[in-house]
């Protein structure tokens, strides 16, 4: 017993040390998803002359900082965003004779003060010479171009890494090896209603099990014919119900000859690219075909590099539709958190659901190290493109409220213009500090209801 529990002991602490190395790699990479986001705000900012005073990763108390030129550079207790002070984010207020240059204080209300505050606390920041280089008297274009530059650098980032693990690491695709063989057959709507995972006595034995296929063996010939893709043993194996059928193996550099009856039993419907094809209800489609109980293992096959747009696309649309519903789906979340309902695998997380993530990724040793390692850097990817998607939302304190704001800015002075009437000036952003405010406290409420339930119900991504 002393002798076994030695190995297992130094595996727990392997498994222990791999899950903590998952966590801090995807959080380096979420902190320089984070400072790159906000070099996006930066460089466009500096390019159009604009006054940039701070650029800060995180947010809470200043841990480091260093002033290069008129910008402090520095990085904050709290790791959990960024930003880039730029001069001149509220205008002043219009004076009744429709200018702009002071700072009113006879206003009252709460609301009102809440606006001036802003104003007051910009035109501090102003200094001789700032005039001509304050973000509110930009172009529109140019402003859009400066509030779009951190989404567009998340999706960049978000590109970059998700080629680099199609072209570079591949995806995984079945081999003709075994890697499980089933000791039994069970219906496939049996097993979706149930969950039954486990063999009971009236359940058939597995054909696989019954002609000795092992674990290991490569499927080298099914009834004469060449197996060079498992996709396309499957399909021989459904046509094959109740035929005894010749297969050729390898197991240990040896051939190995002998034959397999391939049961007649409920299995799933599949398209053309070999998924589950769904009733209207969602549930899958089954119909009678051939089974022999056996599953593929993987290797990972390189993309080519055309195969990279179309999958960012399609975890774009994927991200778009989750925001879309996202109301929905944190009701969901919350109906988990304090419920017994499961959570979506495909629902929103919290910075703590991809951390776990992350190290259960890392700590999985029976995965090569090459597919933990682009799992990781999928998953950062796949957290940047969802950071390009959220922060696009037009609301304010995101960059998408800005970018409605400059918009309506610039719709309204086109009116103006086209019925020859007088420039209405900037969008007054500071009376809209209430409704940020409003936003703000929900994403806050949201973040601490995901970290909540990625704590006590966490996402199972691996079944």
């Amino acid at each position: 017993m002393g002798t076994d529990s030695h190995p297992r002991a130094f595996r727990n602490v392997v498994t222990v040390l791999l899950f903590i190395l998952g966590v801090l790699l995807v959080a380096a990479g979420i902190a320089a998803s984070i400072a790159l986001h906000e070099v996006g705000h930066l460089l466009p900012a500096k390019l159009f002359k604009v006054r940039v005073t701070q650029y800060m990763v995180g947010f809470g108390k200043t841990l480091y900082s260093r002033r290069k030129g008129e910008t402090e550079y520095g990085i904050k207790a709290i790791p959990l965003g960024g930003y880039v002070s730029m001069i001149g984010m509220y205008p002043p207020a219009r004076d009744r004779d429709g200018g702009t240059g002071t700072v009113r204080r006879s206003s009252t209300g709460l609301f009102s003060q809440l606006a001036e505050d802003a104003r007051s606390a910009a035109a501090e920041q102003l200094r001789p010479g700032d005039g001509n280089r304050v973000f509110y008297k930009l172009p529109v274009w140019k402003r859009i171009i400066i509030m779009l530059g951190g989404p567009f650098m998340n999706l960049v980032i978000g590109t970059v890494l998700v080629g680099v693990v199609l072209t570079g690491f591949g995806t995984a695709q079945p081999t003709a090896t075994v890697s499980e063989v089933y000791k039994c057959v069970v219906p496939a709507s049996q097993q979706a209603q149930t969950g039954q995972t486990d063999c009971l006595p009236s359940d058939p034995v597995a054909p696989a099990t019954a002609a000795g296929i092992r674990p290991g063996d490569r499927i080298v010939s099914f009834d004469g014919r060449k197996v060079t893709d498992w996709y396309e043993l499957t399909h021989w194996i459904r046509d094959a119900a109740g035929q005894k059928t010749p297969i050729v193996l390898e197991r240990d550099g040896a051939l190995v000859s002998t034959s397999i009856t391939p049961i007649r039993t409920e299995r799933p419907v599949l398209d053309e690219d070999n998924r589950p094809v769904l009733d209207a209800a969602g549930e899958p489609l089954t119909e009678q075909a051939g089974f022999v109980g056996m599953g593929p293992a993987t290797e990972l096959v390189p993309q080519p590099a055309s195969a990279v747009l179309p999958a960012v696309r399609e975890n774009l649309q994927g991200i778009t539709a989750v925001v879309l519903d996202l109301p929905q789906r944190l009701a969901d979340v919350a109906q988990a958190a304090f419920g017994s309902e499961p959570r979506d695998p495909d629902g929103p997380i919290s910075v703590v659901g991809v951390g776990r993530i992350a190290g259960e990724i890392s700590a999985m040793q029976e995965i090569p190290l090459q597919a933990r390692l682009a799992s990781l850097i999928g998953l950062v990817g796949s957290l940047n493109l969802a950071l390009f998607v959220f922060n696009l939302i037009p609301l304010l304190p995101l960059d998408g409220g800005h970018v409605a704001g400059a918009l309506w800015e610039g719709l309204r002075r086109r009116v103006a213009r086209l019925f020859r009437r007088p420039d209405p000036g900037p969008v007054d952003i500071a009376k809209l500090l209430p409704l940020t405010y409003v936003v703000a406290v929900l994403l806050m409420g949201m973040g601490a209801l995901l970290i909540y339930a990625d704590i006590v119900k966490p996402v199972n991504i691996f079944g």
